[in-house]
């Protein structure tokens, strides 16, 4: 019996030293499960932390990128378009602190310069070149009178048109009103011996014979040979003036606009010189013929 109180005594002795040499052990193993689980949580977190940050698409960005540029000369953006590895230069942007900290955000734009810096003109090496201001002026000044021709004769069409509606309008009118009285004149005959006997009369050949009324502003007829030759010496004149008006123009430019203008107004005052000269012997031919006196006879 004292054998067996002894031998529990000692197993009882035995498990207290073995509890408490394991304690130590599994407190740290416990730490340790504890510690590595908060390490998790926190890199956890820090992984999804990008997940929290606004969704800025690549558009807004180069839209950005183009308000911080515009705060600069323009020469900064066309630089370093050509040289995209100046965004990596920490001197060559140290003059412009927004653009540096904008592109430290958003290093997107140092990986993929053309796409942000697409919007940004090139310099044009032809800006300085005086014959290419020249020519630009030349094109200017040539859309400015194409642009005022073609107006011209869209108004001149319009008008012309709108002309026709109503002179067409009025001739009707007129031919209807002929035509009533017309019809009047012969229901006053009763038989067809007194119609025959009038139509054989000067009143009732000219009846038969008669035109439509006339437009009250129809243009009065005029002989062939004096219409020519007034049309010839109105363009004549037209002409004159302006090639004048085209050497006066010349004189405001230099160069390839000057010539130009020069040509057309020697052109131009050649052909009103000869519209003229010929009006001048269509009007002493046609004297020394006889046709300026020859009147129409039926006219009236």
């Amino acid at each position: 019996m004292p054998h067996t109180v002894r031998e529990g005594i000692r197993r009882a002795v035995c498990t207290v030293a073995l509890l408490a040499a394991g304690f130590p052990a599994m407190a740290a193993q416990e730490a340790a499960g504890s510690s590595a689980r908060r390490t998790a949580q926190a890199s956890g977190q820090r992984e999804s932390a990008p997940a929290l940050l606004p969704d800025v698409s690549a558009e807004q960005t180069r839209q950005e990128l183009e308000r911080v540029l515009e705060r600069y000369p323009p020469a900064l953006g066309r630089v370093l378009k050509l040289d995209p590895s100046l965004l990596n230069n920490p001197s060559y942007l140290a003059p412009y602190p927004v653009l540096a900290a904008f592109i430290g955000q958003h290093q997107e734009i140092v990986h993929n310069p053309g796409y942000f810096l697409e919007n940004i003109n090139s310099p044009n090496p032809s800006y300085n070149d005086p014959q290419y201001r020249r020519r630009q002026q030349m094109n200017g000044l040539l859309a400015g009178v194409a642009g005022f021709a073609a107006f011209l004769v869209i108004t001149g069409l319009v008008v012309w048109f709108i002309r026709m509606l109503i002179t067409t309008r009025r001739w009707n009118k007129l031919s209807r009103v002929q035509y009533e009285v017309h019809s009047k004149l012969l229901d006053r005959f009763n038989s067809n011996e007194d119609l025959l006997a009038y139509m054989q009369t000067s009143a009732g050949r000219r009846f038969l014979e008669s035109a439509p009324i006339p437009l009250p502003d129809e243009p009065r007829s005029m002989a062939a040979p004096i219409s020519r030759i007034l049309w010839s010496m109105q363009a004549g004149v037209v002409l004159l003036l302006t090639g004048i008006g085209l050497l006066y123009v010349s004189s405001t430019f230099i160069d390839e606009p000057a010539d130009l203008f020069r040509v057309l107004g020697v052109i131009a005052l050649a052909l009103g010189g000869g519209f003229i000269v010929s009006a001048a012997a269509a009007y002493f031919l046609s004297r020394k013929l006889g046709l300026l006196d020859t009147a129409p006879a039926d006219h009236a």
